[in-house]
């Protein structure tokens, strides 16, 4: 335990007051979670207010030990959205893996989207399996995105529908991914290409 004096107290404080607000947080989070049928592992934390939306006849499925912020402050790249977790569709299915981390990730299903485990997303990050415009004659049909165990995500990082990255895969910041990775690779750009084997 650190000593109590004017150099430790504004943190000591911020401390305190970030874990009073994520026991509280996580509360309302698993109420949320119950409410809209979302299966929710345990010891998940939450910072900030998480939305969930499921469909009805679709399934929402989060493992074990995640965490989600949503605050603005509590992610110190800055979070500038909540964390938002929703199908779209009949059937749609989004599944997380245990240990996973979220700052203001957008995550939106119309077919199917799979979490591995420990995967990382940095702030502000969109994953979609689907164009979201289903009336509109020139938008293909929605396809699944499966993202290795251990993938890390950095801030900005725009998934597409139909990709699948590896395992252990680190995905540069402000990336745009339209195409597949493999596995051990460092990915970035727009569009993300293959930079370098780790």
């Amino acid at each position: 335990m650190r000593s109590v004096n004017l150099d430790t107290l504004p943190h000591l404080t911020y401390c305190f007051l970030r874990l009073v607000r994520t026991r509280c947080d996580t509360a309302w989070a698993c109420i949320k979670a119950a409410w809209w049928g979302v299966e929710l592992g345990k010891k998940c934390s939450f910072h900030g207010p998480v939305s969930f939306k499921r469909y009805p006849s679709s399934h929402i499925l989060i493992g074990n030990d995640c965490r989600f912020n949503s605050a603005p402050g509590s992610n110190r790249i800055g979070i500038n959205r909540p964390c938002m977790i929703t199908t779209l569709k009949p059937g749609a299915e989004i599944r997380i893996g245990s240990g996973c981390g979220f700052s203001g990730t957008v995550i939106a299903s119309g077919n199917k989207i799979v979490l591995g485990k420990n995967v990382r997303c940095g702030a502000n990050i969109l994953i979609m399996d689907t164009d979201w415009h289903d009336d509109d004659p020139r938008i293909e049909p929605d396809e699944p995105v499966k993202i290795g165990s251990n993938a890390w995500l950095g801030a900005n990082v725009t998934i597409l529908k139909g990709v699948e990255i590896g395992d252990g895969t680190i995905i540069g910041a402000g990336s745009l991914v339209a195409k597949s990775l493999p596995a051990g690779v460092l990915a970035a750009g727009m569009p993300a290409k293959v930079i370098r084997f780790l």
